[in-house]
């Protein structure tokens, strides 16, 4: 074989090839940019408004800091008391179904600011747990997996997760777990996880339509049983009311206009269009998301990016889609690794350490205010249009059956 031919067909001159390298190469660059300035700004944001959430963490308020434990406190002191669990003397309304205060029942027993701490560091310890069971499934090196730890750890989500009291950390645990047994061939049991973790959030449930989309019925079946089941379990420890009470509260819940809130219909509010707008063009995206993989149905991996791209298509659907919901795009964005997109992993995971003082350097009511004030949608967005770009990629995993 000649040279020329020999380097032919090793793609080195064959102008076909050329686009694809030269898009490769800026993809990196971008995202290689994007992490510069991410830490720059996480830098120089840290000095400039040095009371960061983490910092937050040691207070003992818990009405107006741990404000959402304390909600989740309220309304299982009141389960325990067989009292409504949504008419309780906390400062927030509780959103969520009966079903997560069943599970926080045990925290009843201390008083609340001892609960949250005890929460506090159980959560972040299944988070770590979490990421690292990724990993682990991906088999990715020691040093990414450590890289991958520490973006967690520093990112602005998880502070204001652990701040607040949220049950993201819960969420992310149910999602990675039928992550993982998708991966593993268990399809079946794979939807029975993620129904129950759609019970504890339903603006999660998008996910529960990607099996019936790839026609695979019997996990799509397993799935709804798994959500409806474990909803039924919450309603049946708190009372039938507390279901009406529960659906009156999600339905009449307006959307609320705050820098933190990712979703379509939140950034029409900021921008003072009516949300419906919103609502609609993130039902477009939605639809449009589920359509799509529907026609490649075939080409889909259901233990890829796939499912984190129906997840990130539902945020920006959902009414609300605080920042701190990003963590549960995490493990998609670690698939992207094995993928040939660490690049661009770093860079989803840099975006993440930006604090939210990025907000306080932002005000008045100009369009160039509300514009940067929308890091967060962008940043939702972004993960949607590369889960998306990836969704037909399928990843190396051991040789298991496909029980669907």
């Amino acid at each position: 074989m000649s040279v020329q031919n020999q380097r032919r067909s090793d793609g080195v001159d064959d102008p076909g090839r050329a686009p694809a390298v030269r898009a490769a190469v800026l993809r990196r660059a971008a995202s290689w940019l994007v992490v510069l300035a991410s830490l720059g700004a996480a830098v120089a944001l840290h000095v400039r408004h040095p009371d960061a959430l983490v910092t937050l963490l040691p207070g003992a308020d818990m009405r107006d800091l741990h404000v959402d434990f304390d909600t989740f406190w309220h309304s299982a002191v009141a389960l325990v008391g067989g009292a409504d669990i949504y008419e309780t003397p906390a400062k927030l309304t509780n959103l969520n179904p009966p079903l997560l205060t069943l599970l926080l029942v045990p925290f009843a027993g201390v008083d609340a600011l001892t609960g949250y701490r005890v929460f506090t560091v159980f959560t972040l310890l299944v988070v770590v747990v979490a990421v690292l069971a990724v990993a682990r499934e991906l088999r990715l090196t020691r040093p990414v997996t450590a890289l991958a730890v520490l973006a967690v750890l520093a990112s602005s989500p998880l502070h204001g997760t652990l701040v607040l009291g949220q049950i993201y950390p819960l969420l992310l645990a149910g999602l990675v777990a039928g992550w993982i047994a998708e991966r593993r061939g268990r399809p079946v049991l794979a939807a029975v996880l993620y129904g129950i973790t759609v019970a504890l959030k339903p603006s999660l449930a998008p996910l529960l339509l990607l099996p019936a989309v790839q026609r695979r019925w019997r996990p799509f079946r397993a799935g709804i049983t798994g959500a409806a089941g474990a909803t039924l379990l919450g309603v049946l420890a708190a009372g039938p009311s507390s279901a009406f009470a529960w659906l009156r509260i999600a339905v009449s819940e307006p959307v609320p206009d705050t820098v933190d809130n990712a979703s379509l219909p939140g950034l029409a509010v900021r921008f003072g269009v009516p949300s419906v707008l919103g609502a609609l063009l993130g039902a477009a995206v939605l639809v449009g998301t589920l359509v799509w993989m529907g026609r490649h149905r075939e080409r889909i991996d259901p233990a890829g990016t796939a499912p984190w791209a129906v997840l990130a298509a539902g945020l920006l659907f959902s009414p609300i889609a605080w920042h701190n919901y990003l963590m549960l795009l995490w493990p998609g964005v670690l698939v992207l690794v094995p993928l040939g997109l660490g690049a661009v992993a770093a860079a989803a995971l840099a975006v993440a350490v930006v604090p939210v003082s990025w907000n306080a350097e932002w005000t008045g009511d100009s369009i160039a205010a509300d514009v940067a004030r929308s890091l967060y949608f962008v940043v939702l967005l972004a993960h949607w249009l590369v889960f998306m770009a990836m969704s037909t990629r399928t990843l190396g995993r051991a040789a298991v059956p496909d029980r669907s």
